[in-house]
């Protein structure tokens, strides 16, 4: 655990730099698990450290099943980040949720299916708790701060993370309706379980776009009608974080929620057991425990 706080912010779609930043400069953190998605765009808000990642890099190159999430977190980690705030656009499932809302997500259900979601390998076995998969911390200080800016968002929701690129089929969509999500997207599975996993605090804020394909009143999704919402949604987004920031600098460093602390009782492979290639790739994400 880093003894000073670091908050680190995965922008998504639209959203590929903060500005309004101090001492900024854009630097490559190199990780055992491959190339991160871009440069990390370092800064501070009022003296707090940043650390900004452009999820699909700048100029949104990389397709979510393309992302390599574990890359992007070990490297969060070794800059330093002790928690995230994930920002993502989303389809919703709700008429209420219509687009502009922001959604402070409490559950996620993992239909993804080509991705890597673990830090753990043959040679060194661990699995965290994620019954709770964000940090209600983060989450009530997003949504104090949505509210104080004027932002509509709703506090807690099922997000429905599926594989991509494609957009849902109408059958796929009424399925995941009647399954009680509320909103759908491609990027935050493993993106949260690999922060669990690396005892970082992570909060999601899906930002609604569209609403999927379900809508009887409503088009199919379609790519031009997304845009012309995230990119205000983006807007608002930066504005969520420059809020946000500074009430984060001001509270305790160690997450109360055990977030910091994910590992204490995951590690199964017994000591002599432990491949050391494997640990040597676990020394930022695991080091504390390891």
């Amino acid at each position: 655990m880093a003894n000073s706080r670091v908050i680190g912010i995965i922008g998504g779609s639209g959203l590929y730099e903060i500005g309004g930043l101090a001492n900024v400069s854009w630097e490559r953190i190199d990780s055992p698990f491959g190339a991160t998605s871009d440069e990390f765009l370092f800064g501070e808000l009022g003296g707090q450290k940043l650390i900004f990642l452009p999820r699909h890099g700048r100029g949104h190159k990389i397709p979510p099943s393309e992302l390599n999430f574990r890359a992007n977190i070990d490297a969060l980690k070794r800059a330093g980040v002790t928690e995230i705030i994930s920002l993502s656009a989303c389809g919703s499932f709700k008429d209420e949720l219509d687009p502009g809302t922001f959604v402070i997500i409490d559950q996620f259900i993992d239909r993804t299916f080509a991705r890597e979601k673990s830090f753990f390998e043959t040679g060194m076995v661990a699995h965290v708790a994620f019954g709770q998969p964000v940090c209600s911390r983060l989450g009530d200080v997003l949504e104090e701060t949505c509210k104080k800016i004027n932002i509509k968002s709703v506090r807690g929701g099922t997000y429905l993370a599926m594989e991509g690129p494609q957009f849902s089929t109408l059958a796929e969509s009424r399925l995941y309706k009647e399954w009680g999500c509320d909103v759908i997207g491609m990027t935050n599975m493993p993106e949260a379980k690999l922060a669990r996993e690396a005892e970082m605090c992570y909060a999601t804020v899906a930002m609604v776009t569209d609403f999927d394909c379900w809508h009887p009143e409503h088009d199919s999704v379609s790519v031009d009608s997304i845009i012309k919402v995230l990119l205000n949604n983006a807007e608002m987004g930066a504005s969520l974080i420059k809020e946000v920031t500074p009430k984060l600098s001001k509270q305790a460093i160690l997450c109360s929620q055990g977030c910091h602390h994910a590992l204490d009782n995951a590690l199964i492979t017994s000591p002599d057991s432990r491949d050391p290639k494997v640990i040597a790739k676990l020394d930022a994400v695991a080091g504390r425990v390891l």
